[in-house]
C-alpha cells in the first residue's frame, strides 16, 4: 500500500487505543516502528492462547509494523530514542498521565529535538481538567462518555457495548487528527501536538443521544418505545432504533441467542410490509389497521406492532425472514454472531477476515482492513516478534554498522541490565 508511503512513525502505545490507530496508518504504508520496553508491550503475553506465543490481542493490532527493543530507562536508550525521533514525521504515546514527561521527553522537549515532527496521545481524559490525571480502561470511557447510561433496558442496570468504541475508537480518531496535522505540516514545515482523550471520543460517538438530550426539554421523544415524558437525560430505550424512524430486532425460528433480524419500519415500507405479513397472522385487512395506519399512530402503538412481526418471523430463519424483507425494500439485518462473520462470504470477498501465519502461532486470521482504497489496496502483513528488528532499523534509519550496533547493546540500550549474581527473584 503506498497512500503514507515515506511517513514514518515511531509507535510508543501498547495495549488497544494507540496499536488500533499505528495499525491502520501501517496498513495505509506507513513505517510504524514500534518501540518498546525489553519486556515487550504487556498485551504479547494477556489471553495467551498458545504457550509461548505473542497472543491474538497483540498481533490483532499490530500488523504491518517493525519492532525495535529500547530500554528509555537507561542515558544510552534515551539516546537511541532521540536519534530516531530525529527521523521520523510522528511520535505516538498512550502513557499514563505523566509518564513521558518523567523520561525527559515532553511535548516541549519532543518539539526542540524535532520540530518538523507530529505528536499524538492518547489520554484517559486528556491533559487538562479535573479528570486529567485520572487512570481510564475501555469500560471507563463508555461510562464516562455517554455510552453506558444510554445502552440497555430502563428497568436494568446500564450495559457496555459489544464495541471497543472506547480504545478502538479513540484509535481512529487520533488517525484522523494525525493525517490532518501532517497535511498542515506539508505546508509549514512545522509539527504539532495532537491529544485524543477517551472520554471525549465517546462522547462524539453519542451524538445523537445528545440530540435526543436536548430535544427533551422541548418534547416527548416519539420514537422511542419506552415513556420519556418528564426526563432530563436521554433513557435506556433495549433496541429502538433512536433515529427517525421505528427499528427493532425481530426473534426469528429456531429461537436462539443470535436468531434475530434487525429491521426498520420506514414509512413507505409499511404497506407492503403489512400486506405481506398481515394473511399469516390472520389479519388481512393488517393495512388498514388504525393502529398502524400513519408513522405517528406506529411511533405511538409499536409496542403493539413489534409482536406481530415478530409471531410472522417466528416461522423463518433469521436469513428466510431477511430474503422476505429484502423482496419489500425494508432495510434490515441478520444479527451476525463473530461465528457468522468469520465463515460469511461477503465479508471473506471483502478482505475483512484474512488469514496470516505466524512463526509463534502459526494459522491465525485478523479482522481486515475496513478503509478501501481503489490505488493502493492494503496488504496485511503478520505482526512482529519481540525485537525483531532492532537491527535493521538501526542499520536502515541510522545508518549504524554492527560494531556500533553492538556497542549500543553492550551498554544496556536495547535491554535490561542482568541481575546481580545471587539477585533474589521476584
Amino acid at each position: 500500500m503506498e497512500a503514507l508511503k515515506g511517513i514514518r512513525i515511531l509507535d510508543m502505545t501498547h495495549v488497544q487505543a494507540g496499536p488500533t490507530c499505528s495499525q491502520l496508518l501501517a496498513w495505509m504504508g506507513a513505517d510504524v516502528i514500534k518501540l518498546e520496553s525489553p519486556a515487550g508491550d504487556a498485551t504479547r503475553g494477556q489471553l495467551r492462547d498458545v504457550p509461548n506465543a505473542d497472543s491474538l490481542y497483540f498481533t490483532m493490532l499490530n500488523c504491518n509494523k517493525r519492532s525495535i527493543t529500547v530500554n528509555m530507562k537507561s542515558p544510552e536508550g534515551k539516546a537511541v530514542f532521540v536519534e530516531l525521533l530525529k527521523k521520523s514525521d510522528i511520535l505516538m504515546e498512550n502513557f499514563g498521565p505523566g509518564v513521558l514527561d518523567r523520561l525527559g521527553f515532553s511535548w516541549e522537549k519532543v518539539h526542540e529535538i524535532n520540530s518538523a515532527v507530529v505528536m499524538g496521545s492518547i489520554k484517559g481524559f486528556g491533559s487538562s481538567g479535573p479528570y486529567a490525571d485520572f487512570k481510564a480502561y475501555e469500560n471507563v470511557a463508555q461510562a464516562m462518555g455517554g455510552a453506558m447510561s444510554t445502552t440497555g433496558v430502563p428497568e436494568g442496570p446500564p450495559f457496555v457495548t459489544g464495541a471497543q468504541i472506547g480504545d478502538s475508537g479513540t484509535g481512529l480518531h487520533l488517525a484522523i487528527g494525525l493525517l490532518a496535522a501532517l497535511q498542515q505540516r506539508n505546508r509549514t514545515g512545522q509539527g504539532q501536538y495532537v491529544e485524543v482523550a477517551m472520554m471525549d471520543g465517546v462522547m462524539n460517538l453519542c451524538r445523537v443521544k445528545f440530540r435526543d438530550h436536548q430535544r427533551l426539554s422541548r418534547q416527548e421523544l416519539a420514537e422511542y418505545s419506552v415513556p420519556t415524558k418528564g426526563l432530563k437525560a436521554t433513557p435506556r430505550a433495549g433496541n429502538d432504533s433512536g433515529g427517525g424512524q421505528l427499528g427493532y430486532a425481530i426473534q426469528c425460528k429456531p429461537g436462539g441467542p443470535n436468531d434475530y433480524v434487525y429491521i426498520v419500519v420506514q414509512e413507505a415500507v409499511w404497506e407492503p410490509l403489512a400486506r405481506r405479513i398481515g394473511p399469516e397472522l390472520g389479519q388481512p385487512d393488517l393495512v388498514n389497521d388504525p393502529r398502524f395506519a400513519k408513522i405517528a399512530d406506529r411511533r405511538k402503538n409499536q409496542n403493539e406492532m413489534w409482536p406481530l412481526i415478530d409471531q410472522f418471523a417466528s416461522n423463518y430463519t433469521k436469513r428466510e425472514f431477511m430474503e422476505i424483507l429484502n423482496e419489500l425494500d425494508v432495510p434490515c439485518g441478520p444479527i451476525m454472531s463473530t461465528e457468522d462473520l468469520a465463515n460469511d462470504e461477503h465479508v471473506r470477498g471483502r478482505q475483512m477476515y484474512v488469514e496470516l501465519d505466524h512463526p509463534q502461532r502459526g494459522k491465525w486470521y485478523n479482522v481486515g482492513m475496513p478503509i478501501k482504497l481503489s490505488a493502493s489496496p492494503a496488504r496485511i502483513e503478520r505482526s512482529p516478534t519481540l525485537g525483531e528488528h532492532t537491527g535493521e532499523i538501526l542499520k536502515e534509519v541510522l545508518g549504524w554498522s554492527d560494531a556500533e550496533i553492538d556497542a549500543k547493546k553492550q551498554a544496556g540500550a536495547f535491554s535490561l541490565p542482568p541481575k546481580p549474581v545471587g539477585a533474589r527473584a521476584e
